[in-house]
């Protein structure tokens, strides 16, 4: 099964609100079955970005799952919701890289062009911040996210983001969901899918 499969398949299984198929449409029409997840480090690759999405979901079931996370710290989320933080957290990289060509040096020593990913930003209203944005124009009234959620894929870089760290650290105190998806982020960026893949 690919990543988008398998993507579509989690995504048509647990997620069931209103808009949801209006939204998975808009991903299909989008680059976002075929996009990088970044421009070199993990998944700078056609089709990371829906790879780390995937990887993101199943590091986040697994984190929830331990009972120390249930037990002691009570953190229990509906499948619904899991599914819609981890698989939709990196929205906001929708239509977000090109392709350049720049030149390197071959084996051989000769000049030659080759293909790299950069920055072409045509929405540029942050980060996590973004994705929630884009997710809202599919999920509202009844169906839109709970605070809890827009928080958790708000701040799903934890500290690696630029914005405050005291505020970083009271929103991930105040919403443990934001907590285990930036884990489950950084086990998927770090662990599974590197720089050199």
């Amino acid at each position: 099964m690919t990543a988008k499969e398998e993507f579509i398949s989690i995504y048509n299984e647990n997620i069931k609100r209103e808009g949801a198929d209006k939204l998975l449409e808009y991903l299909k029409k989008s680059d976002f079955f075929t996009a990088p997840s970044s421009t070199r480090y993990h998944g700078s690759y056609e089709g990371g970005l829906v790879e780390h999405s995937v990887n993101v979901y199943h590091c986040l079931k697994d984190y929830l799952s331990r009972p120390r996370v249930r037990e002691k710290y009570g953190m229990e989320y509906s499948d619904e919701t899991i599914a819609i933080v981890a698989l939709l957290h990196d929205l906001c990289k929708i239509n977000f890289y090109t392709v350049e060509y720049r030149n390197r040096k071959n084996d051989d020593g000769v000049w030659e062009k080759y293909p790299c990913y950069t920055i072409n930003d045509t929405l540029p209203y942050g980060h996590g911040e973004k994705s929630v944005y884009i997710i809202s124009g599919f999920f509202y009234g009844d169906s839109r996210l709970s605070r809890e959620e827009a928080f958790a894929i708000r701040y799903h870089m934890g500290f690696s983001g630029t914005e405050d760290k005291n505020i970083i650290g009271k929103a991930l105190e105040m919403y443990p969901l934001a907590f285990a998806l930036s884990v489950a982020d950084m086990e998927a960026s770090y662990f599974l899918e590197g720089s050199t893949k």
